[in-house]
């Protein structure tokens, strides 16, 4: 089992910054792939981004790329996302996830919402 708790999100206007975290407890943090979900209201949930448990390889949706970073702190047992030239359709509650294989654990969501 891992707890994910996710901090950051906020309120912003259109081209500022924001930084999200996520706190995993639990299993060995690093023996998990982790990422970042979205969904907008009355959408469905969406992939943000990933990063391999060794932190070697990241992923991103098309929409990001470029304003979006990915990192992990295995030390810390602690997955960040830094969102850059944030856009109105980036609003959206947030969500940490923990990979292994076939088993996905979620975080509870943190609610980011960008003013134009």
């Amino acid at each position: 089992q891992v707890s994910l708790v996710e901090s950051g999100g906020g309120l912003v206007q259109a081209g500022g910054s924001l930084r999200l975290s996520c706190a995993a407890s639990g299993r060995t943090f690093s023996n998990y792939a982790m990422g970042w979900f979205r969904q907008a209201p009355g959408k469905e949930r969406e992939f943000v981004a990933a990063i391999k448990n060794s932190g070697s390889s990241t992923f991103y949706t098309d929409a990001v790329k470029g304003r979006f970073t990915i990192s992990r702190d295995n030390a810390k047992n602690m997955v960040y996302l830094q969102m850059n030239n944030l856009k109105p359709e980036d609003t959206a509650v947030y969500y940490c996830i923990a990979d292994r294989g076939r088993t996905r654990f979620w975080g509870p969501g943190t609610q980011v919402t960008v003013s134009s």
